[in-house]
C-alpha cells in the first residue's frame, strides 16, 4: 500500500505542469522564482532523506559491537565525534544556503520587473467572491468587475488587497505566491504574465462555509485584446435594444439595489458589478459555467448552489426570468 502511495505521489508531482494550482510549474517573473525555490527545497529535502536512509542501512548492516553497560555509543577516543562535526558542518552550510536563497527570492518577488507599473488593481475579498477595482493612470478609465481579472501580458500589475469581512488569502500559484488579505490592512503584491492564458486562483485561507468555492481567474492577454476588453467594460450597457427594454426593468426591480451595471441607473454596491456579465466564463466565483441555463438556476437557487452566500434566492416570475437572463447575458 505504501509503495502504491509513493508511486502515486511521484506521478502527481512529475505531472504537476497540468495542475491549475501547481506552484512548481511557472515561467512568470515572480511565479518562476518561487517555483525555482520550491524545486530547490524539494531537491535538498530528498537528498537529506536519501543520505540519512543510506547511513542507517549501512550502520544496520555493519552489525553492532559489544560494550559495557552504560558505555557511550559515540566516544571521542574512538573517532566518533568527527561524524557529528561533519554532519553539523554540512547541515549548517545547507541551511545557510537555503536561508540566503529564500531571502533573495523574497526580495525579487517584492519588486516589479520594471520601475513603474501603469496598472493598479484593488482586490477586495468578500465572503465568497472577489471584487476587482481597476485604477489605470487615467482616472476616467476607473471601473470595477468581479472574479475574472484581466491583465495585459508583459506588464507588471500592482495588486492592492483588502478584506471586507474576515481573513482571506489571494493565491494564483502560476503567477505569484500566497498573500493574506486582512481586514483593516492593505497588502500589496506584484503579478506579471509573460504569455497569454487563463490562470486559476483560489482563496488559500479558510474563511467560512464556502471557502472552497471562492476561486477566481486571471486572464492574461495581449495589450490590444486587453484594451478592447477595457473599452467594453467602460462602455457599459446600452438600453436601446429590445432585450434591454424588456430585461432591464426586471433587473432594476429585483437586482438593482445590490448590483450595478454601468450605463444604467442601477448602482448597487452590495454585490458584484454585473457589467458585461455575458463575457465572463463562470458565475458565483467559479462555481457554475456562464450560460443562460446556469444563470437562471443561480438567480432562483443561489442558496442551494452556495449555501450561506449573501445572494438570496430571487423569486422572479416565470414570465420575467427569461428577459432578465437575456439582458444579463447580452449586456
Amino acid at each position: 500500500m505504501r509503495a502504491r502511495l509513493t508511486i502515486f505521489a511521484f506521478l502527481a508531482l512529475t505531472g504537476c505542469s497540468s495542475l491549475p494550482l501547481s506552484y512548481l510549474d511557472s515561467d512568470a517573473p515572480i511565479g518562476g522564482r518561487i517555483a525555482q525555490l520550491g524545486w530547490g527545497m524539494l531537491a535538498i529535502s530528498c537528498a537529506v532523506v536519501v543520505i540519512i536512509t543510506a547511513l542507517v542501512i549501512i550502520a544496520s548492516l555493519g552489525g553492532g559491537r559489544d560494550g559495557a553497560p552504560g558505555e557511550l555509543a559515540v566516544r571521542r577516543d574512538a573517532g566518533g565525534m568527527r561524524w557529528i562535526y561533519i554532519g553539523v558542518g554540512i547541515s549548517s552550510v545547507v541551511l545557510a544556503i537555503s536561508a540566503i536563497w529564500t531571502l533573495m527570492t523574497l526580495r525579487a518577488v517584492a519588486e516589479p520587473s520594471a520601475k513603474t507599473a501603469p496598472l493598479t488593481i484593488g482586490i477586495d475579498a468578500h465572503q465568497w467572491w472577489w471584487e476587482a477595482d481597476y485604477r489605470p493612470e487615467d482616472p476616467a478609465d476607473h471601473f470595477a468587475t468581479a472574479n475574472e481579472i484581466h491583465i495585459p501580458i508583459d506588464v507588471p500589475v500592482r495588486i492592492e488587497l483588502r478584506s471586507s469581512d474576515v481573513i482571506h488569502s489571494f493565491w494564483v500559484p502560476k503567477l505569484a505566491g500566497k498573500t493574506d488579505v486582512i481586514p483593516g490592512r492593505v497588502n500589496s503584491i506584484w503579478i506579471e504574465a509573460t504569455k497569454p492564458g487563463i490562470y486559476r486562483g483560489q482563496c488559500a485561507e479558510y474563511c467560512g462555509a464556502e471557502h472552497a468555492l471562492m476561486s477566481f481567474r486571471i486572464i492574461a492577454e495581449p495589450v490590444s485584446q486587453y484594451k478592447n476588453w477595457q473599452q467594453a467594460e467602460l462602455a457599459g450597457a446600452s438600453l436601446n435594444d429590445a432585450a434591454a427594454q424588456r430585461g432591464y426593468p426586471v433587473f432594476a426591480a429585483h437586482c438593482g439595489s445590490c448590483h450595478a451595471i454601468r450605463g444604467t441607473q442601477s448602482g448597487g454596491v452590495y454585490g458584484p458589478d454585473l457589467t458585461d456579465l455575458g463575457a465572463r466564463r463562470t458565475l458565483a466565483a467559479g462555481v457554475l459555467q456562464n450560460n443562460p441555463n446556469e444563470l437562471a438556476y443561480w438567480i432562483r437557487h443561489a442558496q442551494e448552489v452556495k449555501p450561506g452566500a449573501r445572494m438570496p434566492d430571487v423569486e422572479v416570475p416565470d414570465n420575467e426570468l427569461q428577459p432578465l437572463v437575456t439582458f444579463l447575458e447580452q449586456h
